[in-house]
């Protein structure tokens, strides 16, 4: 049987109210690779468009995406996260965004990791597509994930 279906093959929202209570943390990546007009917007280490900062804008609406994860992904949890946490940095031509998002609670937040790594992403694309439209996102990816049932990955804390 799927976790998301009941005994009526309907869907459901998985009953974690009878899994422990634990310290959960998850890490996210998401890639974005910047075209030589978008790279050619770096100060400093930062891009700046006509819109603003945008990585530290990239860093806020990841951080309000990874806090209302459950209302985009239909049966995710409504969690009240202990931290998350972005950083940004340059790589071989992209913009890596990581995201770690961190609970105590019954179920994990890989969801909530992959969600503000993935809307800090089109926060990038979306502030710097007057420059160029030829970024890509790529390689949104689960990295580590600890606590519940079963750890992955390593927990080391996003850059930046």
């Amino acid at each position: 049987m799927f976790s998301h279906l009941d005994a009526d093959n309907q869907p459901t929202m998985v009953d974690v109210s009878g899994k422990p209570v634990t310290h959960r943390t998850a890490v996210a990546q998401a890639r974005v690779l910047l075209p030589d007009a978008v790279r050619a917007a770096l100060v400093g280490g930062e891009l700046r468009t006509p819109k603003g900062p945008v990585f530290q804008t990239a860093i806020i609406a990841g951080t309000m995406a990874a806090k209302r994860t459950h209302e985009l992904i239909p049966f995710c949890h409504p969690l009240a996260l202990d931290a998350v946490k972005i950083g940004i940095r340059i790589e071989d031509g992209h913009a890596v965004i990581d995201c770690q998002v961190r609970v105590e609670h019954r179920t994990g937040v890989e969801m909530e990791a992959l969600t503000g790594a993935s809307v800090a992403a089109l926060t990038v694309y979306d502030m710097c597509k007057a420059l160029s439209h030829d970024m890509v996102i790529s390689d949104i990816r689960l990295v580590a994930k600890t606590g519940g049932k079963s750890d992955y990955g390593t927990s080391a804390p996003p850059h930046g």
